[in-house]
């Protein structure tokens, strides 16, 4: 093989192993709604939290494929579910309201055979696979262009399985409903994922395994940029903040026949089967804004930060809510500015200071005041 002929195969072999540069459906970015801080969802298995929710942040039956290819579309009166996705600024969690009826519930088997509603998150969106069979197809002569497929034969397959799976993105399969065992198998190495404080589920229904009814699921899980086998101790959570991509997706399975091997239908929100075990192959989720109702007209906020302290040189950021036309700082030194973003020099070396914003607008007038916060030395 020449030395052009290698670079060939190294730059093809980096370009298919690399993170993913766009997700699947790019018609469509679905959106995950902001709840105020003060009204985060109880999970008790009630939608009442949830009625503050538009109806444009829904995902219903029309959204799926049906990946088996045996329903030309979908038929209500045998399933019919709708999805909600939500987040609060500041916390690392993504929350869910599942709303689903089907006329034959299928739950009555301790194994994997259930309902199921299975979902994929890649919280920074970096794509890739994250299951160990997926992985072992990245390990192909095509793609790394040396006769192997599986991984190097120094680590070994076992190895490799606790090294790599669900290290980046998360599959779980929520038992529609859970009777007799957990809430969801956690498809990874760590299983930890879906145990509390990483994870909260509660379920409301009143049917029987074979009878029909409707069934809501309220639940909110952790996604995470590492989440290894061994414990938390190391885990990285996905920091979620407004208007970031994640990828996500979901996929239904309904079970008809407790006899039946497989699923009677397979519902898919990405295109492509595989998505479950490759998270480039999800679908695009935007962390959106408040709305606008919950919202104050006017509202002062800012942040701070040592840029330098030895100089003891802050950085002030407004993050003030509505139309500012005016903004006052008092830097608790006797100081002040009216920048909208200052920096500042204390000249003192004083353990702590009393900062104040004061903005203006065509809605009024607004205080933060942050007493002790900003601490230099």
């Amino acid at each position: 093989m020449t030395p052009r002929r290698t670079l060939l195969l190294s730059a093809a072999a980096l370009t298919l192993l690399s993170p993913a540069t766009a997700l699947d459906r790019p018609d469509v970015t679905f959106k995950v709604f902001q709840f105020p801080a003060d009204q985060i969802p109880r999970i008790d298995g009630s939608t009442d939290d949830w009625a503050m929710v538009p109806d444009s942040y829904a995902i219903g039956m029309d959204q799926f494929v049906d990946d088996s290819s045996r329903h030309a579309k979908p038929d209500p009166k045998n399933l019919d579910v709708k999805i909600r996705v939500g987040w609060v600024k500041g916390l690392n969690r993504l929350y869910f309201l599942y709303e689903a009826y089907d006329d034959y519930w299928d739950f009555a088997r301790p194994d994997l055979h259930n309902d199921t509603f299975e979902i994929v998150v890649d919280g920074d969106a970096s794509g890739g696979p994250l299951i160990d069979k997926s992985h072992r197809e990245f390990w192909t002569p095509e793609v790394v262009g040396v006769a192997r497929a599986a991984p190097d034969d120094r680590i070994g397959v076992a190895d490799a399985h606790w090294a790599i799976q669900g290290a980046h993105a998360q599959n779980y399969h929520i038992f529609t409903p859970a009777e007799g065992k957990d809430w969801c198998m956690a498809w990874s190495a760590a299983t930890w994922t879906k145990e509390f404080p990483w994870a909260n589920a509660a379920y409301a229904y009143n049917f029987k395994p074979g009878e029909s009814g409707k069934l809501v699921l309220e639940f909110w899980i952790t996604p995470f940029d590492y989440a290894g086998p061994e414990g938390p101790q190391r885990a990285v959570e996905s920091v979620l903040s407004e208007n970031k991509i994640i990828g996500l997706s979901f996929a239904i399975m309904d079970y008809d026949d407790v006899n039946r091997r497989g699923s009677n239908a397979f519902w898919n929100l990405s295109r492509h089967h595989m998505m479950y075990g490759d998270a480039s192959l999800l679908c695009a989720f935007k962390l959106m804004p408040l709305e606008p109702q919950f919202l104050q007209p006017i509202e002062a906020q800012w942040s701070w930060k040592v840029v330098d302290m030895d100089r003891r040189l802050v950085a002030f950021k407004d993050l003030s809510v509505g139309k500012v036309t005016s903004w006052k700082w008092d830097f608790g030194d006797g100081e002040t500015s009216t920048e909208q973003n200052p920096m500042h020099v204390y000249k003192d070396a004083k353990p702590n200071y009393d900062v104040v914003l004061d903005i203006e607008g065509p809605a009024g007038k607004s205080r933060r005041s942050k007493v002790w916060d900003v601490q230099l030395k």
